[in-house]
């Protein structure tokens, strides 16, 4: 059997250095990570356009050496603001992030579509929203194809791409080898259909089968009428229908861990690990 290609979210663990960093993603027996430089190493880029390729190679090479890879090089910038500066400079970012993404020995630059106000709004629900998102991406994947860079767009359920159908409208209107879709199924629920959420889960796996480059773990509960992001194990998510997918349907596909604090690991660790045997 081949085993569940578990990474996480680098900046779900505490560490003050690379090697820090090494020494507990090793402990763990994760063997990708997702990497925001940014969010895990502030001191390291002061601002998102600084990221150079000796960035890269100071966190690539290391990584690569201790058996761990890249995953997902995250630039988690607004591609959907409607102030032009703003997303000017957030499609900027992105592209110098692509544009060392080799460095990084990267498989994907991901982010997800931001939004249009601060914070939730219903303006993110609106065909405009949607369009400006898809400007901002489409010119992202133009320059990631000159490099031969994968680009990961993550839909989400407070975002201008905040459902599987929009994933595929993407894929399909920007036509693209070098588009994927990062899937965090998590991010497709809602107070309005968690309690169908296989059904969602469902639909979003078959509909985007081959366009997913990654998976996101993370879980739920619905907390005074909202949804509320838990520790991985410890609410309302069924991960079979996703193991499933993992183990039999893209078996090795990268997954990552998110928002699972460090003192969680080992019971969500045991916890997935055991259901994948079992599914």
């Amino acid at each position: 059997m081949l085993p569940l290609n578990l990474g996480i979210r680098a900046h779900d663990i505490t560490a003050a250095s690379r090697e820090e960093l090494g020494e507990k993603l090793l402990a763990n027996s994760f063997s990708h990570i997702q990497l925001a430089v940014k969010k895990s190493f502030p001191d390291a880029l002061p601002s998102l356009d600084s990221i150079s390729s000796g960035t890269g190679h100071y966190f690539g090479d290391y990584f690569s050496r201790l058996g761990i890879k890249v995953s997902v090089l995250g630039c988690y910038v607004n591609l959907a603001s409607p102030d032009i500066t703003v997303r000017t400079q957030a499609i900027n970012d992105f592209k110098q992030h692509i544009a060392v993404a080799s460095s990084f020995q990267a498989a994907v630059v991901g982010t997800e579509t931001g939004s249009v106000g601060t914070g939730y709004t219903t303006k993110n629900y609106t065909e405009d929203a949607y369009r400006t998102a898809r400007q901002s991406v489409a010119e992202m994947v133009a320059y990631a194809e000159s490099l031969g860079v994968t680009v990961g767009i993550e839909a989400g359920i407070n975002h201008p791409l905040h459902t599987a159908d929009l994933a595929k409208r993407l894929i399909q209107e920007i036509q693209s080898p070098n588009l994927r879709i990062i899937m965090d199924c998590a991010n497709l629920i809602s107070v309005e259909n968690y309690h169908k959420q296989e059904e969602v889960i469902n639909q979003a796996l078959n509909q985007l089968r081959d366009d997913i480059c990654s998976m996101h773990l993370k879980d739920f509960v619905v907390e005074n009428g909202q949804i509320k992001i838990v520790p991985v194990g410890t609410g309302w998510m069924n991960y079979e229908q996703i193991l499933k997918f993992l183990k039999y349907d893209k078996p090795l596909m990268f997954a990552s861990l998110e928002a699972t604090p460090e003192k969680h690991l080992p019971r969500t660790l045991e916890h997935l690990k055991e259901m994948y045997k079992q599914v």
